[in-house]
């Protein structure tokens, strides 16, 4: 069992802190959007800090730290090490947070070519040239994909900790949850270019059960084995993209470099097509 679990479990009342770096919000409203459920894990937490909820703000140490956004600037690279410094158990939130989020695409351009054309006075802007997820700037015990979200795996991975239970997520692929639900594979029958097969589930299909193809939002899936997972198989997805649907190499690279694009399989298929 996790050390960190157990910690948890022997804590009357655990200390929890919600934060916030570059993001939109959208898996803070996940947060909030548990509603019934979130009551009552009021009731076996101190929510100590909470900004987008609440005006109090209690300092910490925190037993639990989640935390949504990417790191983008000097300040925040100095906050996430405060914040880590504060908290015994750090689990970071979405998208931003895991891999760097939609803002990562800056990490393949020039940033301040963005700040020349967006803003009136360039020079008032203070930012780093990449968004980068918080595990390289801190440790981190756990991470909740999604953009946003899935607000049923964030209470599981908090009332597993409370419990003092290791949290164990599903990391195998979208298809999955489409063979699940009885959907019809888009890519075979709509011959649209579908990342499915190498993102992991957790969204339940949404996209494919609308007829339409998944854009990647919950990161790459692991395959699993004996040991650690591997990570998919996205060379064989690319060339299928791009031999059976005729998509041309940009148009690869556009496909998975999107809102998990710094994750590093996707990352490093991405650049394998871009020098095509």
């Amino acid at each position: 069992m996790n050390q960190a679990a157990i910690q948890l479990k022997q804590t009357s009342r655990p200390k929890l802190g919600v934060f916030k770096f570059a993001s939109c919000d959208g898996c803070q409203l996940s947060v909030l959007n548990l509603e019934d459920d979130l009551l009552a894990l009021g009731q076996a937490l101190d929510i100590a800090y909470f900004p987008e909820a609440s005006s109090r703000m209690e300092a910490g140490p925190y037993d639990i730290a989640l935390v949504e956004g990417s790191i983008t600037t000097e300040e925040d690279a100095h906050r996430i090490r405060s914040v880590r410094e504060q908290a015994k158990v750090v689990v970071t939130i979405g998208a931003c947070a895991t891999t760097g989020g939609i803002q990562a695409l800056r990490n393949w351009a020039d940033v301040e070519s963005f700040k020349q054309v967006v803003y009136p006075s360039p020079e008032y802007i203070q930012s780093l040239r990449t968004s980068t997820p918080i595990s390289e700037h801190v440790h981190v015990e756990f991470e909740l994909w999604g953009c946003p979200i899935d607000k049923g795996q964030l209470l599981r991975v908090i009332t597993d900790l409370l419990a003092g239970v290791q949290p164990r997520l599903p990391a195998d692929s979208v298809c999955l949850e489409c063979k699940r639900r009885g959907n019809v594979c888009v890519l075979v029958a709509k011959g649209v270019p579908c990342l499915g097969p190498v993102t992991r589930s957790g969204c339940g299909a949404i996209c494919p059960s609308m007829g339409r193809d998944c854009y990647g939002c919950f990161g790459p899936m692991e395959r699993a084995r004996t040991g650690p997972g591997l990570p998919p198989n996205t060379a064989s997805l690319a060339k299928q993209f791009h031999g059976g649907l005729q998509l041309i190499p940009v148009e690869v690279v556009r496909r998975f470099r999107g809102i998990n694009g710094y994750a590093a399989p996707f990352k490093q298929e991405s650049e394998r097509w871009g020098q095509k």
